[in-house]
């Protein structure tokens, strides 16, 4: 098995990958035009021997100077349980590294997994708004079940900037586009 970095011709391999386990609720699905726009993010693991097949995709995406976000990690069912998915994290953590960032997340249902690789639970209020920008697009948006995990990299010296905004302490706040009607906007809604 190859790990590599990801290549415009890899992106429909990729997408195939991500939206059959989005299919199952296991991830959002990614569109070719995001994977495209986002190729430079991804790692794929490539078969070797067997024609060079894309079987598994890995992402990490820069949120902030001191946070990092492994995403789209996701591999072949009938690759799965062969450490696919291990070195492909692996391989997000090193660019976490070779980038300087401190910390990385998650947000999973594979607990067991990340926490193999030295991820720990976390309160998701502590992550930045920012990392919820995807939220909208997901059916959970309201009910969402998916776990925070974060790993520090204490070899990786933490940049003196400023933190990215988090959710006010006393709610949990994931952004709600309302349905337009007739092309209008509703009217917004009393707070009283």
């Amino acid at each position: 098995m190859l790990i590599r970095r990801a290549t415009v011709a890899d992106v429909p391999a990729m997408g195939q990958i991500i939206n059959d386990c989005a299919e199952f609720g296991l991830m959002l699905p990614r569109s070719l035009s995001s994977l495209y726009e986002n190729v430079r993010e991804f790692h794929v693991a490539e078969e070797t021997g067997g024609g060079g097949r894309v079987v598994g995709v890995g992402g990490l995406s820069v949120v902030w100077a001191n946070l990092a976000e492994v995403c789209a990690l996701a591999v072949e069912s009938n690759q799965r349980g062969k450490g696919v998915g291990r070195k492909l994290t692996e391989a997000c953590i090193e660019e976490a590294r070779v980038l300087g960032v401190r910390t990385i997340m998650t947000l999973t249902y594979e607990q067991a997994f990340f926490e193999k690789l030295g991820f720990a639970v976390i309160d998701r209020q502590k992550l930045p708004l920012k990392v919820w920008s995807e939220c909208i697009r997901c059916p959970k948006n309201q009910a969402c079940d998916e776990i925070a995990m974060t790993l520090v990299l204490e070899d990786v010296p933490e940049l003196g900037v400023p933190k990215p905004v988090a959710p006010p302490p006393d709610q949990y706040i994931v952004p709600i586009i309302r349905a337009m009607k007739n092309g209008n906007a509703p009217p917004p809604e009393d707070d009283d």
